[in-house]
């Protein structure tokens, strides 16, 4: 391979649930670092557990994969339609004498598992079929002939310069009884049969490295280059599990976070660049490298990923933000008809929202003309009194001609002054007859957005409620 090309990296998630948050970190380490270099990447779904693995994972991790913006150069590649592939391999290592069959039942491997325990050593297999030369079978798997002796290393472009003895690795299982691979041999033949240069991944697999560095050897592959990241830890230093929060992605889509939000976010969880925290894509593009990714795992903060939502919310255009909240809008059975008032609205609340799911419960008084009053809300701010002040609020308001957030501002504190009162005296009354509630953006966005008609309306239904009430 030459020019653009030098680089390539891969994703290679299992459909047995949904995209893990620790996985899309993974994805978008390997993606970053092939656009970094120009090169490419591909995704290839790992889908030979024929028990577990579905249709409903696979398209889950796609719509994920889709949904964060991490597009695929090639693929996406099925594990299990390569079975054949495998099995080619698989037969080149036996010709080879670099693997056997082995017919050892799993019951007698367990009893050799607590055997070696009982003595002491490393529960390992003991090599029983290693020289019987025996052939395949229904009844049998096939083991690469592990060396017993000397050590592999790993250089790894994390975790440095790792070690290992050979004499503490397994005759480990390259094909089961039914004919399929293991994850190990897979995983092997498909990276390089698809010129992978860098593996990146979690540093759980940090101990199959070994194994699959001499399996590399044996079948006269180049070894890639592995990176292996820190797993992701909840607040109690625990591995990220249901009990810290959502850990689906397309979880976080439902809660109405934007995906830049979680990029941002997942990217900063174990790499760095300086003390910058907000970053675009082609800023990270253009900056990551593994030299920054940190050694130690990192720790979940759902606090911090919120603070990063309310931000790329903020920055979202009104347009998009529409496009956006629409789902959540509907799921509350709000009307979405009105293109104008709906981007009204969004530029009213975006400063205030921290998600999407927010920014919709928010805006639900801008939709409905008979909205209930908060109680406590009412009793301490709708009373007899103000029922003048709002009767004048909405009869100056057809008259008034610069209808505007400024005009509407200077109109309130003209009649203010007129009254001799304090803008809080009609502010208060006010926001509740429009919105029901004593928090929401400021009245003159509000009544703004809402328009002449409707606020006349909901001022005429307050002072209504202050005469039966009052």
């Amino acid at each position: 391979m030459t020019g653009n090309e030098s680089v390539r990296t891969r994703f290679a998630p299992s459909p047995t649930g949904f995209l893990h948050i620790g996985g899309a970190r993974t994805a978008l380490f390997a993606w970053l670092y092939a656009r970094h270099h120009h090169g490419k990447f591909a995704l290839r779904i790992e889908d030979t557990d024929q028990l577990r693995s579905t249709e409903e994972s696979t398209r889950a991790i796609l719509d994920a994969m889709t949904w964060l913006g991490l597009n695929w150069d090639e693929g996406p590649f099925f594990q299990a339609e390569r079975v054949e592939i495998h099995r080619a391999m698989v037969q080149k290592l036996l010709d080879e004498e670099k693997a056997y069959c082995c017919v050892c039942t799993p019951e007698e491997l367990e009893e050799k598992r607590k055997s070696a325990l009982a003595g002491g050593r490393k529960p390992k297999y003991d090599g029983t079929c290693r020289n019987k030369n025996l052939s395949r079978s229904a009844n049998s798997v096939v083991r690469f002939r592990c060396p017993g002796e000397g050590t592999t290393t790993v250089r790894d472009l994390v975790k440095g310069v790792v070690t290992f003895n050979n004499e503490e690795l397994d005759d480990l299982i390259i094909e089961r009884r039914d004919g399929y691979p293991t994850y190990n041999f897979a995983v092997v033949v498909d990276d390089a049969q698809m010129d992978i240069t860098h593996v990146i991944r979690g540093d759980d697999h940090l101990n199959n490295t070994p194994r699959q560095i001499l399996l590399y050897e044996a079948l006269g592959y180049p070894v890639p280059q592995f990176a292996h990241v820190s797993m992701i830890m909840g607040s109690d230093k625990a591995r990220l599990s249901k009990r810290h929060g959502a850990t689906s992605v397309m979880t976080y889509k439902e809660m109405g976070y934007l995906p830049e939000a979680i990029i941002n976010y997942l990217v900063r969880l174990g790499w760095s660049y300086g003390d910058q925290e907000i970053f675009s894509l082609d800023e990270l593009i253009r900056v990551f490298t593994l030299e920054s990714v940190g050694k130690s795992a990192a720790v979940f903060n759902p606090e911090k990923l919120l603070w990063l939502n309310q931000h790329y919310i903020k920055e979202c255009s009104a347009e998009r933000l529409v496009q956006e909240t629409r789902i959540f809008w509907e799921s509350l059975k709000l009307d979405t008809s009105d293109q104008e008032f709906l981007l009204k609205i969004v530029t009213d609340l975006k400063p205030r929202a921290r998600t999407l799911v927010e920014l919709a419960e928010m805006s639900r008084f801008y939709f409905d003309d008979d909205l209930d009053y908060d109680e406590d809300a009412a009793g301490k701010f709708l009373k007899a009194e103000c029922a003048d002040h709002l009767a004048a609020v909405a009869e100056g308001i057809p008259l008034l001609q610069d209808y505007t957030k400024k005009g509407i501002e200077d109109f309130l504190r003209t009649m203010a002054g007129e009254r001799g009162i304090h803008l809080k005296v009609i502010a208060q009354p006010l926001r509740i007859s429009l919105t029901g509630k004593t928090v929401s953006p400021g009245i003159d966005e509000v009544m703004t957005t809402l328009g002449k008609d409707r606020v006349i309306k909901r001022i005429n239904r307050a002072i209504e409620y202050l005469k039966r009430n009052t």
